[in-house]
């Protein structure tokens, strides 16, 4: 029996890197998980145990680090940031053909300190995780951001009725609701020169603003209008990809105990869940290439 190696790649994942800016006041700060995957020449590591074309995942790890000081402002944001390291190892090591960067970052905020904004201290904000990922070869970069863990929630303007029922659907129809969602969701950008801090900001109100005001016949029918909504407000994003998980709040039977229940109190159940996934695209987007989803990689 004839075997073959096939699609490889290998890397250094989640290293951590906080970069601290002192060269102005206030400081600023970055903190980053930056994972690595390396794609090229390097079937003889695997095949013959040739390791003469291998970059050691160690040095990817220092790779990363040093760039955190060599990069300067392009580190203060994760797009800038993933796109320098990813071009880095395409363009000067030449026997990778795609490099591909995914960074988390995390956002702190300034603290204040007798009623002003202090200079050197922040708490850690826990609303969301900011995500980019960059993907290079040789003659071309695509720039995804994102975010994971944006738990967005509404108490009324969502119903869900009138759905297919067979002999196993349980599901009483409602037209008032509570609906609530950990948002993860992902754009492509067609523009490599894009403000990202700005952006980011776009789509996260764009997202959340349309959240709010859609009154929701289906989460997939919210979802939809999400990505419409960001789509609208940034042409230059070809596409953006959500996954909604349906953090379910029942209504809790107070009968028992001589009490109405008109939609005031509930019991949120993290498991099992309804899990929502759909992609918007602008109708002129062009293909995704390499950025498009890998099963178990995301983006």
């Amino acid at each position: 029996m004839a075997v073959t190696l096939g699609a490889n790649q290998y890397g250094k994942a989640e290293t951590r890197v906080v970069r601290v800016f002192r060269d102005t006041e206030p400081h600023e700060i970055v903190d980053y998980n930056v994972s690595v995957q390396l794609r090229g020449d390097f079937a003889d590591v695997h095949l013959h145990g040739d390791n003469t074309k291998c970059l050691t995942t160690d040095a990817t790890k220092n790779t990363v680090n040093a760039f955190a000081k060599e990069m300067g402002d392009a580190v203060r944001e994760p797009e800038s940031f993933g796109r320098a390291l990813a071009r880095h190892f395409v363009d000067d090591v030449a026997q990778v053909e795609r490099a591909r960067i995914q960074l988390e970052a995390y956002p702190w905020d300034r603290l204040t300190h007798n009623g002003s904004p202090h200079p050197h201290a922040f708490a850690r904000r826990g609303t969301y995780v900011r995500t980019a990922s960059v993907t290079a070869t040789a003659d071309a970069t695509w720039i995804v951001s994102g975010v994971r863990e944006l738990v967005l929630l509404k108490t009324t303007d969502s119903e869900f009725h009138t759905f297919y029922t067979d002999r196993y659907t349980t599901l009483v129809p409602t037209d008032d609701r509570i609906m609530a969602s950990s948002v993860t969701a992902q754009w492509l950008h067609t523009d490599p020169d894009t403000d990202w801090a700005t952006s980011y900001d776009a789509v996260l109100k764009a997202m959340s603003d349309t959240f709010a005001g859609h009154h929701s016949l289906a989460l997939q029918q919210t979802l939809y209008a999400m990505g419409e909504a960001v789509i609208a407000a940034q042409p230059e994003i070809a596409e953006v990809r959500f996954s909604m998980p349906n953090k379910h709040h029942f209504v809790v039977d107070l009968s028992p105990y001589g009490l109405e229940n008109k939609n005031e109190v509930f019991h949120a159940d993290d498991r099992p869940y309804g899990l929502i996934e759909g992609t918007i695209r602008r109708d002129d987007a062009p293909d995704p290439g390499p950025a498009a989803f890998d099963p178990g990689q995301g983006w």
